[in-house]
């Protein structure tokens, strides 16, 4: 059997490619929207895509899997449990096989056997691999957002993404029962989960790329519990606040995610920027923090294009507007940005505005602007600065600053009004998140200061320390 992993650091999101060796005859598993990656890969080695399928309708990136098999005239194959809200709109239009628990297809040699693992999402299935010409059982198992390194998937995301009231405690008791049921399979099982450390679709992904079900019996702390209510209670502890943008990306990959027509943003002119910054337009501005925090043009936001780039546009950034950003514009950075934003379905980059050129903007009518710093000395004992938190819920709860107000980045954008006028320090666990939340609320006409340091420097330091019962701090 040939396998072949495709990792997205971004997403932190695994997508696989298998293949059987005697006919070349291929399958990709849970492709993301940048299906040249798979049909170059398969091409390199003398494969023919013949089929695809997915683990279950994700949230947190747009799917290929129906562009994959329209562009290779593969057979799609779609889960059909999990109800009626949860099955694909485009299955029949796009010809797909349905997939219930039981259900088996063939890749040449290679024998697929779909089992339903619902508790991440109601429709979520697993695939069994046998590869027939050596073996008559399992070898692994693609497990989707259902079994990772360490962890399992959240079972919270249809509540709190998707607005599914009250559902993620029975979705957590769905969760056990699967993996009371897969942990009957042998121990030698090898599992190939779709995600890894850095995804927000569990809480504390492992970073190795595969594991085995006998090793995770051992040491995932999911799997070795034996307690259903202890389960539930401690699966649901402690989730992160899912990114605004993953109920946008349910609909899209339930309804028909769209094809890819990568649009590539010039390069703007200073006139054009200006023009945006005064008519109210969205300007990204994609530098470093301490570099923005310098001087950067009033009424920017700061995304830094590092490794959670894309988790904070989609949490931060509008699908319905037109888009400018301040950054690298040489033409092989700026189709990079445009790619990595349409994997969450952005589309709508008009133009990049090289960073090395800020001064100009401000020749051109820009105003420029600072974001001042603020020691933890200088927050200690002072009640005449609002102080903002935007960690997650969970991260408040272990620990925080006394009289600190907490609204988590994810959800910053929306609750702005309950941020008093008047100066504002805020902070995180450690500088990152707390200087994307200064550019926000300053470009909403506060005046932001970012704790250096953040909470982990606060209690280093000894200072006061409030704290809270974590698993409180579930709904």
């Amino acid at each position: 059997m040939i396998h072949r992993r495709f990792f997205n650091e971004q997403l932190a999101q695994a997508s696989y490619l298998i293949a059987c060796d005697h006919s070349r005859l291929a399958l990709v598993i849970d492709p993301n929207r940048d299906v040249e990656r798979y049909i170059e890969a398969a091409a390199r080695e003398n494969l023919r895509i013949v089929a695809v399928t997915e683990t279950h309708i994700h949230a947190d990136f747009v799917s290929g899997a129906r562009e994959l098999a329209l562009r290779t005239g593969s057979q799609l194959y779609l889960s059909s449990a999990g109800g009626r809200d949860w099955q694909y709109a485009f299955a029949e239009e796009s010809h797909a096989d349905l997939l219930t628990d039981g259900s088996h297809f063939l890749v040449g040699d290679l024998r697929v056997d779909a089992v339903h693992t619902p508790g991440h999402t109601p429709e979520h299935m697993s695939f069994l691999v046998t590869d027939t010409s050596t073996a008559t059982g399992p070898m692994g198992a693609f497990t989707g957002d259902f079994i990772f390194v360490g962890d399992v998937g959240r079972p919270d995301l249809l509540e709190r993404a998707a607005g599914m009231e009250g559902t993620m405690d029975s979705a957590a008791r769905q969760l056990f029962d699967s993996l009371r049921n897969f942990k009957t399979y042998p121990d030698y099982l090898q599992l190939w989960p779709g995600h890894g450390a850095g995804s927000a679709c569990g809480k504390s992904l492992g970073t190795m790329p595969q594991t085995t079900l006998g090793y995770e019996k051992l040491f995932n702390w999911a799997l070795a519990e034996s307690d259903e209510a202890a389960f539930v209670s401690e699966v649901l502890a402690g989730q992160p606040e899912p990114p605004a943008y993953f109920a946008i990306m349910k609909r899209l990959n339930r309804e028909g995610p769209p094809g890819r027509a990568l649009s590539i943003p010039d390069e703007a002119e200073p006139q054009e920027i200006v023009r945006a910054l005064d008519a109210g337009e969205i300007v990204v501005d994609l530098r470093l923090p301490p570099d923005y925090a310098a001087a950067h043009a009033k009424g920017t936001i700061n995304l830094p294009a590092n490794k959670s780039f894309l988790n904070w546009s989609g949490a931060l950034l509008p699908y319905d507007r037109d888009l400018w950003f301040i950054g690298a514009a040489s033409e092989s950075a700026r189709r990079e940005l445009a790619s990595n934003l349409s994997l969450i379905g952005i589309d709508r980059a008009r133009g990049v505005y090289p960073s090395e050129r800020l001064g100009d903007l401000f020749g051109k009518g820009a105003q420029r602007a600072s974001i001042s710093e603020a020691d933890i000395r200088d927050v200690k004992g002072r009640n005449d600065r609002f102080i903002l938190d935007v960690r997650t819920r969970a991260e408040f709860a272990d620990g925080h600053i006394p009289n600190a107000v907490n609204i988590p980045l994810q959800e910053l954008q929306s609750r702005l009004d309950e941020v008093p006028s008047g100066p504002v320090v805020i902070h995180c666990q450690g500088g990152t998140r707390s200087a994307i939340a200064s550019s926000v609320v300053q470009k909403h006409g506060h005046s932001a200061a970012n704790m250096t340091g953040g909470f982990s420097e606060w209690e280093r330091a000894g200072l006061p320390v409030e704290r809270r019962d974590a698993k409180a701090e579930v709904a």
